[in-house]
């Protein structure tokens, strides 16, 4: 509750710095202009940003014939978490992350790495999974669009002013326009990135909920951030936006949590996590069943097992 509590509340701060430098800079018609442009271009993103996004990561979606297991177990932490079952993907990287996306719980997909699949176990994996779920359950993508379209009307709002010029009787002055041209789309990326953070500390509880297991989750995010961080996801780099989607950030450069940082602290997800389990929720987890070759079993790149 707490975390939507912040959610909401960040939102509201962005929402009213809009409405502020909107009305600064461009005076009612300049922001219902901004606002609208930017609302457009993002119903488009968020009616198609699934598609684009797994075409970016060259994902392919498997099914029940190419990867049984993970298929089943998606089915299964959907049917506990009291979702549609979302479409399942696979990503040939190895960096091991995951992420999820779609518009809505109906219109959901999950993908994974091969990365992921060859590092951890099948209690990691469901926790990963879960987590994933989780950002769906929480409609965190309709979230993000939201925050995401604000955002850009802030942008484009500063566009405008430093092309066209503010308004003449702005009362901020010359300096103080070119000022709030600079600092206002930072506040907003700030803002934007504080919300992403929010919502990682979220579906991390959530996931562990789903899952029943906190600590495979610890133990997961703990493989996944030093295997992300030993290993160049290319599709990532090339596409950065697309990093807060990630279960763990998939960028090199950002090893420590800055304002700019799209993912919180590792240490005090982890953290969260075992203080979940030190309250008796799924606290038997050892790590124990890690193999050298991965998850149950999973292919070596090229060959389709019951992981994809």
């Amino acid at each position: 509750m707490m975390s939507f509590a912040r959610t909401a509340l960040l939102m509201a701060a962005m929402t009213g710095l809009f409405l502020a430098f909107g009305y600064m800079l461009g005076g009612t018609g300049g922001m219902l202009i901004a606002f609208c442009i930017a609302g457009a271009m993002n119903l488009f993103a968020y009616w198609n940003s699934d598609k684009m996004v797994l075409s970016m990561h060259h994902a392919r979606e498997v099914d029940d014939h190419t990867a049984p297991e993970l298929v089943s177990m998606v089915r299964s932490l959907a049917a506990r978490a009291n979702l549609p079952m979302p479409k399942v993907y696979v990503i040939e990287n190895a960096q091991p992350n995951a992420f999820a996306t779609g518009r809505n719980p109906e219109n959901a997909a999950v993908a994974a790495t091969t990365g992921l699949l060859k590092t951890l176990n099948r209690s990691e994996i469901e926790g990963v999974m879960a987590h994933e779920l989780a950002h769906v359950k929480n409609l965190d993508t309709l979230t993000m669009t939201i925050t995401a379209t604000i955002a850009g009307a802030i942008s484009m709002l500063a566009n405008f002013a430093m092309f066209f010029g503010g308004r003449r009787d702005n009362p901020l002055g010359l300096i103080g326009t070119i000022l709030m041209m600079i600092l206002a789309p930072m506040a907003a990326m700030l803002v934007q990135m504080a919300i992403s953070r929010t919502r990682e500390f979220a579906a991390d509880r959530a996931g562990a909920e789903i899952s029943g297991q906190p600590l495979a989750l610890a133990s997961a995010l703990e493989k996944l951030h030093m295997g992300a961080a030993r290993t160049t996801n290319e599709a990532a780099e090339d596409n950065p936006a697309t990093a807060h989607m990630f279960i763990v950030n998939p960028l090199h450069g950002r090893t420590f949590d800055s304002l700019f940082s799209t993912h919180p602290r590792m240490e005090e997800r982890i953290a969260r996590l075992e203080a979940m389990a030190d309250m008796g929720m799924g606290g038997g987890y050892t790590g124990t069943g890690t193999s050298k070759s991965g998850a149950s079993g999973i292919p070596d790149s090229g060959h389709r097992g019951p992981w994809g």
